[in-house]
């Protein structure tokens, strides 16, 4: 029986990066001699240990055989017989089949190493295109490796491109597909992981509603960029940099989506696309199991982008009617959020990279007032019932006009 260190702690530290996770293969033994060591199975479909003491994961070595569709379409051997070559053979990139004996040494038979060097992304072998979950993870890696210069083996992007045009991708679940968007979400570059969709004929089956934007052209007065996809993915890295919030993130994805909805003889103009993308957003939020939080904020970005845009024209109490429906008073952070993603909508277009919003300014001042308006002081006045809530809202109003012709 031996051990060996595999896989994505390897891999980081090869690059210098912090180590999350150590997941080990074990190699010669089986479950009843595992069992007796004292470690505790957790895998089902194949055997997983943890460790007794560290609670660390012991993987038995293992080979697969495709016997059904999608990623869970597969049968595993797991005997004695198993090498390390053979577990290590059928992962999916060369940089994740690479293991470190106990003594420190490298086993490396399909030139991990080499490739992390070279920084590429490649798939160990043609077994690749039998898992179709291997397309977002390939993706996933393409947008967390991005900032180190890391690019995808034009014969890997080809085996990507060959399972999308499969149905493989379709078999994929909604829950395994949202975690590896919820995933990126988190990185630096979430807009290299729906380029690379995009890029391997994978985004129209995983987001029609991203990938349909694709194409559709926008004036370019406002879009210099023109195209709604381009502008789209540009406005997520520019969110990205303005917040680590993920629901912003996926805010600023999805908030032009209703654009796709656009009538063909109105084009490149997309009169009422935010409040056309609502019941798209809500579709696409029920079909992934997308989380309330998200799909709350992306329909009101959705909804309200525009009106933000044009904050400086609007009248105050416009303003206060915004703070009503997005329901400002009992969840204050939404305006931040609301106006980063519209921050990153100005900047998400080719030559405004850098453009400032005085619209978040102003709009956080207006609420600043309003929001210290004490219902106390409106019911110490006499009114009562329905009376009390009109009242406030005009107060409210009037604190909004005041601050904005002090401005002037």
């Amino acid at each position: 029986m031996n051990t060996y260190l595999v896989g994505g702690a390897v891999r980081d530290k090869l690059l210098g990066l912090p180590i999350k996770d150590k997941d080990y293969v074990v190699v010669g033994s089986s479950v009843d001699e595992m069992l007796a060591l004292g470690y505790q199975q957790v895998g089902k479909d194949f055997p997983v240990f943890l460790h007794p003491k560290t609670q660390q994961e012991y993987a038995l070595a293992r080979t697969e055989r495709k016997t059904g569709t999608g990623y869970q379409g597969f049968s595993c051997d797991a005997s004695k017989s198993v090498t390390l070559e053979q577990d290590l053979l059928r992962r999916d990139l060369t940089i994740n089949a690479i293991a470190q004996s106990n003594n420190g040494d490298l086993v490396d038979p399909y030139n991990g190493v080499n490739d992390i060097n070279n920084k590429v992304l490649r798939h160990v072998s043609d077994a690749f295109v039998e898992d179709p979950l291997r397309v977002l993870r390939v993706a996933r890696f393409a947008a967390r490796f991005h900032q180190l210069g890391f690019t995808i083996a034009p014969e890997t992007v080809e085996l990507m491109k060959q399972i999308a045009v499969s149905d493989e991708l379709s078999h994929l679940t909604p829950e395994r597909v949202w975690q590896e968007i919820d995933k990126v979400l988190d990185g630096q570059h979430p807009e290299i992981f729906f380029q690379v969709l995009r890029d391997t004929d994978a985004l129209e089956v995983i987001l029609p509603e991203i990938d349909n934007l694709f194409g559709i052209p926008q004036p370019e007065k406002w879009h210099p960029e023109i195209d709604t996809g381009t502008h789209t993915l540009l406005v997520l890295a520019a969110a990205s940099k303005l917040s680590t919030d993920k629901a912003v993130r996926f805010a600023a994805l999805t908030h032009d989506v209703g654009k796709a909805l656009s009538p063909k003889a109105t084009l490149p103009k997309h009169h009422g696309h935010g409040q056309k993308g609502i019941s798209i957003i809500k579709a696409l939020c029920k079909r992934l199991r997308v989380q309330n939080e998200y799909r709350d904020l992306a329909v009101l970005v959705s909804d309200q982008h525009q009106n933000i845009h044009n904050a400086f024209e609007l009248k105050p109490e416009t303003i206060i009617k915004i703070f009503d429906k997005t329901d400002l008073w009992r969840k204050p952070h939404r305006l931040e959020q609301l106006l980063i993603c519209c921050h990153a909508d100005m900047q998400g277009r080719t030559g405004f990279e850098q453009a400032s919003y005085p619209q978040r300014e102003y709009l956080t001042a207006c609420f600043d007032v309003a929001k210290k308006v004490d219902v106390q002081d409106i019911i110490g006045q006499g009114f009562k019932g329905a009376d009390i809530k009109q009242q406030l809202y005009l107060t409210r109003i009037e604190q909004v006009k005041i601050l904005k012709n002090n401005l002037k």
